[in-house]
């Protein structure tokens, strides 16, 4: 348990934590919508510093990242809890649980250790929502940065500006959840708003950090062709046409155990829409070949061949394709 960072006392012993647009006020010996952060005596604290419920060696392409440091490895790690309550978890048997505390203890200097020992390029912050867990992020990231290691962020976005800001300052990547371009959606599926999804990923823009987006297609919820449009549309407008796009496959979990897979057609069709938009877009949670290759976008070579999340291929040298000399974005070294 550690002192919280971004709250204010309010009358009566309660607090106001300011970490994440729910901005929730919380009586003593009470936690917040995440169930991470507790007041206890009238100050804010955080449960999960230090509490990692798993960690694991990923191929970066599992994030997904697939303009950053392409074939490398992470230390992935995460803890308890989540600010959303999205009705199509993937991860709900850690996000959904509250004032759950791991035996183990795992504090910033020893995370490092690991990354550094399996021979990582950086650690991920991913698995359940890094939000909630900020100040046990922001401990590692910046120790990470000493050491010559990457730092990426796996995020819904959910999170106010000015804690954002700061992060950005030790954050190199961060792939983010834009679940749908329906306000109603979010509030309904997810328990948020859509428009503070935005302003994180404009603001990630602004601050230089990689950013690459991903959309799970949920059959009947966010799948019809106008929406993927409008989001399409949206991020290069207004984030450019070089932000990658993965559109990745559901599968029926958590709450929507109804709900049948994402057909391929589906993901398809999304792809042939979104492409009008975006230079770079993929298909993830489908097993077939060139669905997630990287190809360039003005003579149409591919320069990134993958299978599930091997690299088989690579022709980009110096943030080049070495066919045309067009220029890919990314970081690729």
């Amino acid at each position: 348990m550690k002192p919280a960072l971004y709250w204010k006392p309010l009358k009566n012993g309660s607090v106001k934590c300011e970490l994440c647009p729910h901005n929730c006020s919380i009586k003593r010996d009470l936690t917040g919508i995440c169930g991470a952060r507790k007041n206890l005596d009238g100050k804010l604290f955080t449960l999960n510093h230090s509490k990692p419920v798993s960690i694991a060696i990923d191929p970066i392409e599992k994030k997904p990242l697939f303009h950053f440091l392409p074939s490398s490895s992470v230390l992935s790690f995460g803890t308890y809890g989540c600010n959303l309550s999205c009705a199509n978890c993937q991860n709900y048997d850690i996000s959904m649980v509250r004032d759950r505390q791991p035996k183990q203890e795992v504090p910033p200097e020893k995370i490092i250790e690991m990354a550094i020992a399996n021979k990582c390029s950086g650690i991920a912050y991913t698995y359940n929502e890094p939000t909630i867990y900020y100040e046990y992020m922001l401990d590692c990231a910046k120790l990470a940065r000493e050491k010559g290691l990457k730092n990426i962020m796996v995020s819904n976005g959910y999170i106010n500006k000015e804690p954002l800001k700061e992060l950005c300052k030790h954050i190199d990547a961060a792939n983010i959840d834009l679940k749908s371009m329906s306000k109603e959606f979010y509030k309904t599926n997810c328990k948020g708003k859509l428009e503070r999804v935005k302003e994180t990923l404009k603001t990630l823009a602004e601050q230089n950090v990689w950013l690459e987006i991903t959309t799970l297609i949920i059959p009947t919820l966010n799948d019809s062709m106008e929406e993927i449009e409008e989001l399409a549309k949206w991020i290069s407008e207004e984030l450019g046409r070089d932000v990658p796009l993965h559109l990745s496959r559901f599968f029926p979990l958590y709450q929507l155990e109804s709900l049948p897979p994402t057909p391929d057609s589906t993901l398809e069709a999304a792809r042939k829409v979104a492409v009008k938009h975006l230079n770079y877009v993929y298909i993830g949670n489908v097993r077939k070949l060139g669905t997630e290759d990287t190809i360039c976008p003005i003579c149409g070579r591919v320069l990134i061949m993958r299978s599930g999340f091997l690299v088989k291929a690579n022709a980009v040298r110096e943030n080049l394709c070495t066919f045309c000399k067009q220029k890919i974005p990314g970081v690729f070294k």
